[in-house]
Parts: structure tokens; sequence; C-alpha cells
């Protein structure tokens, strides 16, 4: 048993509002200079849509991640073999075109202009080129389903779901959408880190954070190839790979990421996970059908005596151990099982989860008159107005059990609520929902407070930094397979 910690974050996202608050910090901070104009580390989608890049989704197109090959896995588009192919030619990386040209205005001449019969415009220029242009697309373009011909009815989540289906959830009444707020998963597995050459990205041996060393990077690329989520840019000015960073400077100090910090909806928790390193080959070399169970199953009860054994062994301090106990993802991910990771079929482990959406109350229509009861509020999570296997391709590699399995808990959390509070659902039903989910009353507040009412420090438990745990990790990957993802420890370097 090869125990370490991991940072992970849960989003949740039946309460984003699509501010894109965490956008703004995020760029306000990290990405606003030359060279870095289109990278958005954090972004809000719209779903459906085709998100950003567009399509990114699309790995026939993108070539990311990781396939199985017999009892192990190799990276679609990068790797030794097909990394030589293409490092002087890859013709799956992401153009500018998929992304947006990014573009600002002449404001001078508003300022400037000679008097005139009519209104002067600031013309926009591009920030690439400083050309005038004419703007055709932006990261937000098909925001609260902007342009649905053009973006949400070409979502790559579609592709298993009936003309009929697709129709009648474009249709006024039925129509539904929900945000998906996307940072770097900072994976287990990271595909990104597998495909470098020079190997410049490496995966913190403490936090289990992913970074990319800047002296060290050589602009091959293969890392935004080999990233399935498209959460690695290529800063043209600099010639170097970007990508999130966690705010690790930051947590190092006990401070939480600016983009968690600054959320008005307050969906993005924070904590730390165990897991066993010896499992991960066998997890994302799995069956998809196995996948979501698999990877629930490499996370390690930080209360389990045996675990805590090993982690003492593992050289995890002891308040680390004290802080996974009390990490508000370990409760959302295996102790109530509601949230889960995006695509789980790109094989890379995310460590980042998601709280899957109920969607708003909606009255329901009933002879062309919107029928208002609360009974017509709270319809069966299998009448949902999203459907159910398009949850299922966004979350569970297409396993619809899974998603009515989560969608039942939380219905039973919001009815039972809605039985404590306002008293317009019985009692009895409250109680028969949370049976039929296997929760107890004490379960639904605990899930119920954490959602609505928890406090900072109860949604972000950060422990102290120990960076002598990324030291005593380096000759462990002297034996592991080269290129394959599963030995990622680099030696930290200052400065990075």
């Amino acid at each position: 048993m090869d125990i370490r910690s991991q940072i992970a974050m849960v989003f949740h996202l039946d309460k984003c509002i699509g501010c894109h608050t965490c956008s703004i910090a995020c760029k306000n901070i990290w990405t606003d200079r030359k060279g870095a104009e289109y990278m958005w580390w954090n972004n809000v989608e719209t779903k459906p849509g085709t998100g950003y890049p567009r399509k990114w989704e699309d790995q026939d197109i993108f070539k990311g991640g990781w396939e199985k090959k017999g009892d192990s896995v190799k990276l679609k588009g990068a790797g030794k073999f097909q990394g030589l192919k293409v490092l002087f030619h890859n013709t799956n990386l992401p153009v500018i075109d998929n992304y947006y040209e990014p573009w600002t205005y002449r404001y001078n001449n508003l300022l400037d202009a000679p008097e005139g019969d009519d209104q002067p415009t600031a013309e926009p220029v591009s920030l690439i080129t400083g050309e005038k242009m004419t703007p055709k697309s932006g990261p937000n373009w098909d925001d609260d389903l902007g342009g649905s011909p053009l973006y949400a009815r070409n979502d790559v989540n579609f592709k298993n779901l009936s003309q009929v289906e697709k129709d009648s959830l474009f249709q006024l009444e039925r129509m539904a959408m929900f945000y998906l707020p996307r940072i770097c998963n900072h994976c287990i597995n990271p595909a990104c880190v597998a495909a470098c050459p020079s190997g410049a990205i490496y995966k913190r041996g403490e936090d289990g954070i992913v970074l990319i060393n800047q002296k060290k990077c050589r602009a091959w690329r293969l890392c935004v190839t080999a990233c399935p989520y498209k959460k690695v840019y290529f800063n043209w000015n600099t010639g170097k790979s970007e990508k999130c960073i966690l705010c690790y400077p930051r947590i190092e100090t006990g401070q939480v990421p600016a983009c968690m910090h600054s959320c008005v909806g307050r969906i993005r928790y924070l904590g730390v996970m165990l897991y066993d390193a010896d499992k991960i080959e066998k997890t994302a070399s799995c069956e998809d059908k196995d996948l979501i169970k698999n990877q629930l199953d490499l996370y390690l009860d930080p209360n389990d005596p045996v675990v805590i054994e090993n982690a003492k062994k593992a050289g995890i301090a002891d308040s680390t151990m004290d802080a996974a106990r009390k990490s508000p993802v370990w409760k959302y991910v295996k102790e109530w099982g509601v949230a889960l990771p995006l695509h789980p079929e790109f094989r890379t482990l995310p460590s980042l989860f998601y709280v899957l959406p109920l969607l708003p109350a909606m009255a329901s229509m009933e002879n062309g008159i919107y029928n208002t009861t609360s009974n017509s509020l709270w319809d069966d999570v299998e009448n949902a107005r999203l459907p159910m296997k398009y949850l299922a391709n966004l979350f569970s590699a297409g396993d619809t059990v899974v998603i009515k399995n989560i969608l039942k808990k939380l219905m039973a959390v919001r009815l039972h609520r809605r039985s404590a509070t306002t008293g317009d659902i019985s009692r009895e039903l409250a109680d028969s929902e949370l049976k039929s989910s296997d929760m107890s009353t004490e379960t639904a507040d605990a899930i119920y407070r954490l959602t609505s009412l928890a406090h900072h420090r109860e949604r972000f438990v950060i422990p102290p930094a120990h960076r002598e745990e990324a030291i005593e990790l380096i000759e462990q990957t002297a034996t592991r397979k080269e290129n394959t993802g599963f030995g990622f420890i680099e030696k930290p370097e200052r400065g990075l």
C-alpha cells in the first residue's frame, strides 16, 4: 500500500449562478499579461454547450487522455511513438479559432475623434496582431444557451440521445441548462505529465498539485494535446506552456485559491484525500463500466487504523491526516457518495468532483397553463427536464444507474428539508424517499448543512504545507515505467 495525499475539490453545480467571478479573479491574478490573453485557467461553461475551447470533449478531434490497451493504458495522441510522429506537425492541437482571438478596443477613437455628424466608436483590434478585427467568438460565446443552434445543439454529450430527445430539450417550456465551472483537475494519472518530452510537468509529492517548470519547458505542446480537458495552454509570447497552479502559493500559506475565495455562490470545497498509488494502473485500465467504482475505491478512509499505520510509514504528517478526516471532499465523494468526476472515461482520474445538478424547481405545463402547486415542483428524477443519459455522458462514462442513485439522494434531502421547514411535503413522503435512498435524517441534515450553511473553515480544510514529503518520493519513481503517467513525481525546484 503506497499511500499519498492529494488536494481535491468539489464543485456543487446546483449552487453555481454563472456569474464568472471566479474566472475574473483568476484572470486578474495569473493570466492578465501578454501571451496569456486567451487563457482562462478557470472558466464557466453553459451546458448544454460546446464549451471552451470549442468541442474540447471530442477526443476524436483532439486525441487527449488515455485509452485502454490490454491490461494497461496508453496516451491517445502523445507518448513516445505517437509523440515523435506529431512532434513537428501536430494536427491534433487546438488552434486559436478553437479558442478565440482576444481583442481590445481603440478607446482613443472616442476621445480624439474630430467633430462630426456621426457617433465615434471604439474599434476592436486584435491583442495578438494589433490589427483591426471583427470579434466572432469568445470564452463564453454560448453563455446561457446563447446561439443555441450553433453551440448547445452541437454538444458532444448528445451522442447517444435520440433526435426526439434533443429536439424536445430545446422546446421553450422544457429548455434547461446548468453551469459547469472548470479548472485543471490535478489528476492522479495526469496525461499531460506523461506526454511531456522534456519532463517539465510534474506532480508535487506533498499535495498532488500538477505544475509546469518554466525553465524546462521546450514548447513541444504535447501536453496541450494530451490533456483531454484542454486546461494546458501555450503562451505565444514566452514560448512556454502554462496551466492552473491551484494558487499553490496561497495554499502553502493556508489561504484558499482565488477562484474559490471569490466564489459568489459558495459552490467550491477543498480538502485532502488519501489514495493508494499502487492501484493507479489497475484503476485507469479497467472497463468503462467499472471506472467510477474503481476510482472511488482508490481513496482510503483516513479513520481506518490500517490506513493510519501505512500513512505514517509513508511519511504523511499527522496534520495532513487530521485535515483528511475533516475534508468536505471526503464527505461528498465517499461518505455520502453524491459527487462524481467529469468524464472518467478519459482515465486521468481527476481530483475535481461535481455534485450533480437537480436543476431549479420548475412548475409543469398543463393545458398551456403553468401548474405551480408544490407537487408539480418535485417530479420524479427520471422525468427531469435534462435527460439522464446526458448527465451520464458527462459524469459516469454513460452509466445512468449511478446518476439516478445520486439524483435520488439529492432529491430525498430536498424533500426532507422541505417537509421540515415549510410542511407542504408530507413527512411520510420525505421519510419514504430517505429510506429508498438508504439515508438517515442525520445524514440528510449533514448534507444540507455542508451545502447551505457551512462556514469558511468547513468548506476549505487546508493542511499545513509539508515540502519535505516531496523529497521522500523522488527515489520511488526510478523503478516505475517510463511515459505511463504512474511515475510522475519530479524533484521540486524553487521559483516555479
